[in-house]
C-alpha cells in the first residue's frame, strides 16, 4: 500500500511540474500557437468508407464514431478496411487549401477511437499500410507538404478508446441512440456490462496491455518518423489513470517543444490548452489559460455523404474573429470522403475564409484579445507594439447613421483607417466614448475591419 501511495504521488507530481515553465520559457514555447489563431482539423479514417451508413440506415451520429454507434462486430468492421483505397488524397493539394485559406496549422487524425492508424505501425496491423489496398502511410507525405509550404503539423491521437486493439477503451454509447438495430436492447445490456465493450473480442487482453502494446509504441512512432511535430491532440480520456497517462506524457519528451491539449487525463495532466468543442466560450467562462476551439464545418467531424448543413462563410469568418477577440484558437474541421477528396462544401468555405483573411489577415495572426467589454455592433483585437497600440474592430452589425460608439475610449487616435483599402476615416471623442465615423455602406458585409492606432495603452 506504501509503494502504491509513492508511485500515486511521484505520478501527480511529474504530472503537475511538467509544465511548471516560468512566465517566459511558457510565453516562448506557446508563441507559434498563439500567433496562430486558426488551424485546420482533418477527421479522416477508414470509417469514410461507411460513409455515415450502414446497412442500408443512416447512422445516427456516425462519421467516425460508426463502429461504436452501430455496435459493429470487429471482424465485420476489419472488412470495410479493404474498400479503403484513397487514391485521389493529395497531401501538397490539402496542406496549399489550408495554407491559402490563412490556416497556420493543421491537426490530422493520426488514429481515431476505431483505433485504425493512419501510418505504417509496428505495434498493429490495423493501419493503412497493411489492412488497406492502398497499401501506404498518408502522413508523411503529409508531412513533407507542411515543412514545404511552412505548415506546423500536428498528430491528433486517441489514447484510450480503441474499439479494435483488443484492450481500448470503449465509450459507454448505447445503440439505439444510433442506429434503429432490432436487437439494440440485447446489445444495450451487453455493452453495460462489459465496461462499454460490444464484442468479445474487445476485452480479450487489459487496458495496461493495450496502453504498453499499442498505445505507447504508436505515439513514440509518430514523434520519431515525421519530423517537428508541433502538436499533440489527445482525445476522450475513458478509463485512463495516471499512471498510463504519465507513460504516454514521457513519450513526449522525443519533441521537446511539442504542444498539449488537456484531455490526456484530467485533471492531472492538463496539456498547454483547453479544448472547447463546437461552441465558443463567452467571456464569463474564461480563465485566462491558452484555449482553442474546434468546430466542425457542417454537423458532422468522419465524411457522411448525407450531412450538407454547411455553416455560411461569413459565420465562419465571424467565429475566427470572435475567438481571436477573446485570445482563442480556431481549429476548423474537414472531414474529407474515402477517395482521399475534400467535400466541396468545405472548400467553397475555405476559400471564401481565405480571400478575407488576405485582406484582413493582419486583425487577426500575432494579435491578443480584446481590451473592451462587449461591443454589440462587432468584435475587436489588439496589437501592441511599445508604446503604440493598435486596435482593430471588426464591424458585424454595420451602423445605420454612419457611427460606431466603442464605450469608455478616451484614447488620443493618431491613424484611424478602414483596413481594407486603406482609406482614412474620422473620430471624435464623446462623454461616453470614441465615435468612429464610417461610409454609408460596408466594404466587407461579413466583417469590416477599421484599423485605429493609438499612442495611449487601453
Amino acid at each position: 500500500m506504501k509503494k502504491l501511495v509513492l508511485i500515486l504521488l511521484s505520478v501527480g507530481i511529474a504530472a503537475q511540474t511538467i509544465y511548471a515553465q516560468t512566465s517566459v520559457s511558457r510565453d516562448q514555447h506557446m508563441k507559434w500557437w498563439r500567433e496562430a489563431r486558426f488551424g485546420m482539423f482533418i477527421h479522416w479514417g477508414d470509417y469514410a468508407v461507411l460513409a455515415g451508413n450502414y446497412k442500408g440506415q443512416q447512422v445516427g451520429r456516425g462519421g467516425e464514431w460508426i463502429m461504436n454507434r452501430a455496435k459493429i462486430p470487429v471482424a465485420e468492421y476489419q472488412q470495410y478496411a479493404r474498400q479503403f483505397n484513397p487514391v485521389k488524397y493529395d497531401a501538397d493539394a490539402w496542406v496549399k487549401t489550408a495554407r491559402d485559406a490563412g490556416m497556420k496549422y493543421i491537426v490530422i487524425t493520426a488514429k481515431h477511437h476505431d483505433g485504425f492508424a493512419m501510418f505504417k505501425s509496428a505495434a498493429s496491423k490495423w493501419n493503412i499500410a497493411d489492412a488497406t489496398p492502398y497499401g501506404k502511410d498518408v502522413l508523411k507525405p503529409l508531412a513533407a507538404a507542411c515543412k514545404k509550404y511552412g505548415i506546423k503539423l500536428g498528430f491528433y491521437y486517441s489514447q484510450a478508446q480503441d474499439w479494435n486493439n483488443p484492450g481500448g477503451a470503449a465509450a459507454r454509447k448505447i445503440a439505439s441512440e444510433g442506429w434503429p438495430n432490432p436487437d439494440s436492447a440485447k446489445i444495450d445490456a451487453f455493452t453495460q456490462a462489459n465496461n462499454g465493450h460490444w464484442d468479445p473480442a474487445q476485452f480479450s487482453a487489459s487496458m495496461g496491455e493495450y496502453i504498453d502494446r499499442v498505445a505507447v509504441p504508436q505515439v513514440k512512432e509518430l514523434l520519431t518518423n515525421y519530423g517537428e511535430v508541433a502538436v499533440l491532440w489527445w482525445d476522450t480520456p475513458t478509463n485512463m489513470t495516471d499512471e498510463y497517462a504519465k507513460k504516454l506524457q514521457e513519450a513526449l519528451q522525443l519533441q521537446p517543444n511539442i504542444i498539449t491539449n488537456d484531455r490526456l487525463k484530467r485533471p492531472n495532466f492538463p496539456g498547454d490548452y483547453k479544448t472547447p468543442e463546437q461552441k465558443i466560450p463567452g467571456q464569463s467562462e474564461l480563465d485566462g489559460r491558452d484555449w482553442e476551439t474546434c468546430m466542425t464545418m457542417n454537423g458532422t467531424w468522419g465524411y457522411k455523404s448525407y450531412d450538407h448543413k454547411w455553416k455560411s462563410t461569413e459565420t465562419l469568418i465571424r467565429n475566427l474573429i470572435d475567438i481571436a477577440s477573446k485570445n482563442g484558437n480556431y481549429l476548423l474541421n474537414v472531414g474529407p470522403d474515402a477517395l482521399g477528396q475534400f467535400p466541396q462544401g468545405s472548400i467553397d468555405g475555405l476559400k471564401g475564409i481565405g480571400q478575407w483573411m488576405k485582406v484582413n489577415g493582419e486583425s487577426i495572426y500575432a494579435t491578443n484579445g480584446s481590451p473592451f467589454a462587449a461591443l454589440p455592433w462587432g468584435r475587436c483585437t489588439k496589437k501592441t507594439n511599445g508604446q503604440q497600440t493598435t486596435l482593430y474592430f471588426h464591424v458585424f452589425n454595420w451602423p445605420a447613421d454612419g457611427k460606431l460608439l466603442v464605450p469608455g475610449m478616451k484614447n488620443k487616435i493618431t491613424s484611424a483607417r478602414l483596413l481594407a483599402n486603406g482609406a482614412k476615416i474620422t473620430t471624435s471623442t464623446t462623454e461616453e466614448g470614441l465615435v468612429i465615423n464610417v461610409p454609408a455602406t460596408a466594404p466587407d458585409a461579413a466583417a469590416t475591419v477599421i484599423k485605429i492606432e493609438t499612442t495611449d495603452s487601453h
